[in-house]
């Protein structure tokens, strides 16, 4: 057996994960007491309904602002449960988007062929508009952070191709003892 797939073995047997959706205007939607026109939220929730072994423990959406981002990455870290926390929303390049500059500073470790590959597989998918992704993956403390764009597709994408897939690995090597 190659060492990645005894690494993958080695993971946990249930991952629990946060998502958290960085949206003004369905955090607007929230605090009017509208229903949420989001379809980040759903579409994890129904992928995960396959994953007996991945739970969604925590899912909010907060604005495009520096401190609620923050604040509710802060808070997540503190939760011994979760293993994830996966932000979507704010990675393209406009001025709003500032997922990446508010979390980037604040990884430990990056994970560098994530963004690489989900880039690759979204070229293929949507064209060279995929360059203007800023998707990323890291870790801080003992949880794996995902930074992915704010698209469904984007999303979807991302879960089945390659956190899925590597969640278990990835979660074993950041609480590895050595």
């Amino acid at each position: 057996m190659k060492v990645h797939e005894e690494h993958k073995q080695k993971g946990p047997t249930e991952i629990n994960i946060a998502l958290i959706v960085v949206s003004t205007s369905r955090f607007e939607e929230k605090l009017d007491g509208k229903e949420s026109s989001d379809k980040t939220i759903p579409l994890v929730k129904n992928m995960l309904e396959k994953e007996a072994s991945i739970s969604l423990l925590f899912h909010d959406i907060v604005p495009d602002s520096e401190k609620y981002i923050k604040k509710v990455l802060l808070n997540l870290l503190k939760d011994k449960n979760l293993h994830a926390i996966i932000f979507s929303g704010g990675t393209g390049i406009s001025p709003k988007d500032i997922t990446h500059e508010t979390i980037e500073p604040l990884l430990e470790k990056k994970i560098e062929g994530f963004g690489e590959i989900f880039r690759y597989l979204s070229y293929n998918e949507i064209g060279s508009s995929a360059i203007l992704s800023r998707a990323l993956a890291g870790k801080m403390e003992d949880k794996a952070i995902f930074i992915l764009p704010g698209s469904p597709n984007a999303v979807k994408l991302a879960f089945e191709k390659l956190i899925l897939p590597e969640l278990g690995h990835i979660i074993y090597l950041i609480r590895k003892k050595e």
